[in-house]
């Protein structure tokens, strides 16, 4: 497989400490903490079910593909390098898109949380502008050398999984304290999943679990790539596995299930495990505010990653040329980063034009993003695949155990998980689907190819000059 030669010096300046707490703080997410609980007390069965079939299998695609391939775009490199550059490139164009309305999703909860430990009464509007105005902070933030950037998602894992262990611990010291006052009763045949009702979730969770990748965007920006990323995977994934679980029975442990707020739910639960104490109410105003700050953290790593994904595709001639501008002294994607921005504040003042609160404007958004979130890892599993099958003599500093026939079953399953997940984003058993999801993911992929002709268009000017 051949790789494309890079326009830029990178400063490698990641070690492993820096790339499991990268991805941690990429794949750990609060709100999705808060819709597991949302499924109730049978999410505790999901968890490891969906660790062993999913989760792990595709921790040890990202740790071959990451160490085999080592190139700076990660996720659009490996596509690009096993079907083509176009291929490469709507993939990336999926993943970047998603990344527009996740940020304005998650910014919307940086709000909600901020609003819920200090002005419970702000307007719609005024969490709006504190949303716009924490992009374009993130924006200045990305366009830093990682030597100075990655501090924001190191800083964000290390007080998630501080908020993360305080709401286990607490949680668990309650459940021990007052097991007669559960929220929820945790008994064989609530653990039983029910598919009508949990369908809908599962979903949620497996998006929960993606992000492996993330970290291999900067892969020319690590110091040893070929041993710190399976190293790094594995260390982050054992934290998340704990953290999502754990951190789910605390919620369920100490709010009903129809009481969770998926906005603010956290807040409210901290305040019920810490009590109306003065201690308490201390504790959970600073846990509130770690949490806070992790979605500012979220939101810079997945730009960070999903920003240089989009550079080397305009670079390659995939995507218009402004996409590939770099920072002339940092070398970062200022031209993918700026776009960004911007695309996030106008969906950001669309989306309020139409919901009515908070967690509409939430939902609204992260089910709009949730699908082109899910396609661009079909393409991933499939290029490891692909790889293995017209690149298998190439040296794979790590190897996915069980031969061909191990790799084709976990390829073959993941992409049916995949391609369930999307379903179950664009149709809810009982109700039909869900029609603004369904138009939004087709226009979003009329979108790139449109994109993708303008570069077209733009590299015959170029040859014709």
């Amino acid at each position: 497989m051949k790789q494309s030669s890079q326009s830029h010096h990178h400063k490698r300046s990641l070690n492993v400490g820096d790339m499991t707490l990268f991805t941690v703080s990429a794949i750990l997410l609060l709100d999705t903490l808060a819709a597991s609980a949302s499924i109730g007390v049978s999410s505790l069965f999901w968890w490891p079910l969906l660790a062993l079939v999913f989760f792990i299998p595709y921790g040890m695609i990202s740790s071959e593909m990451g160490t085999t391939y080592p190139e700076q775009g990660g996720i659009y490199a490996w596509v690009r390098d096993t079907f083509g550059k176009r291929w490469g490139t709507r993939v990336t164009w999926l993943y970047w898109l998603n990344n527009v309305l996740w940020s304005a999703s998650v910014s919307v909860l940086f709000v909600g949380m901020f609003a819920a430990l200090f002005w419970p009464e702000m307007s719609l509007m005024l969490k709006l502008g504190l949303a716009i105005l924490l992009n374009w902070v993130i924006f200045f933030m990305t366009i830093q050398s990682l030597s100075i950037g990655k501090w924001i998602p190191n800083i964000g894992a290390i007080l998630k999984m501080i908020t993360f262990t305080s709401l286990i611990v607490a949680g668990i010291v309650f459940a021990i304290n007052a097991p007669d006052q559960l929220a929820n009763e945790f008994s064989w045949e609530a653990f039983t999943p029910q598919w009508a009702s949990s369908s809908q979730y599962i979903s949620t969770i497996i998006y929960g679990m993606l992000g492996f990748e993330l970290m291999s965007s900067a892969s020319e920006e690590m110091k040893n790539p070929k041993r710190d990323i399976p190293r790094s995977i594995f260390i982050s994934g054992l934290l998340i596995f704990m953290a999502y679980f754990l951190g789910t029975f605390a919620i369920l442990a100490v709010v009903p299930v129809g009481e969770i707020d998926l906005v603010e739910g956290l807040i409210d639960t901290l305040r019920v495990v810490f009590g109306d104490s003065q201690l308490g109410s201390a504790a959970a105003m600073t846990l509130g505010l770690f949490a806070t700050f992790t979605f500012f953290s979220n939101i810079t790593t997945w730009c960070i990653g999903t920003n240089r994904s989009m550079a080397e595709a305009a670079k390659d001639g995939e995507m218009p040329n402004f996409l590939g501008k770099e920072h002339p002294v940092n070398g970062t994607p200022v031209g993918a980063a700026f776009f960004m921005v911007m695309m996030v504040t106008l969906v950001l003042i669309f989306y309020a034009m139409i919901a009515e609160t908070n967690e509409d404007l939430f939902w609204s958004l992260f089910a709009a993003s949730a699908v082109l979130f899910l396609l661009p890892y079909i393409g991933t599993v499939a290029a490891f695949y692909r790889a293995r099958q017209i690149d298998g003599d190439k040296e794979r500093p790590y190897r996915v155990p069980g031969g061909n026939g191990f790799a084709r079953l976990i390829t073959v399953t993941s992409i049916a998980m995949l391609s369930v997940c999307i379903f179950l984003f664009m149709y809810v058993p009982g109700q039909g689907f869900d029609w603004p999801v369904v138009i939004g993911s087709i226009a979003s992929i009329i979108l790139g190819e449109i994109a993708i002709r303008y570069a077209e268009h733009e590299a015959n000017k170029t040859e014709a000059s």
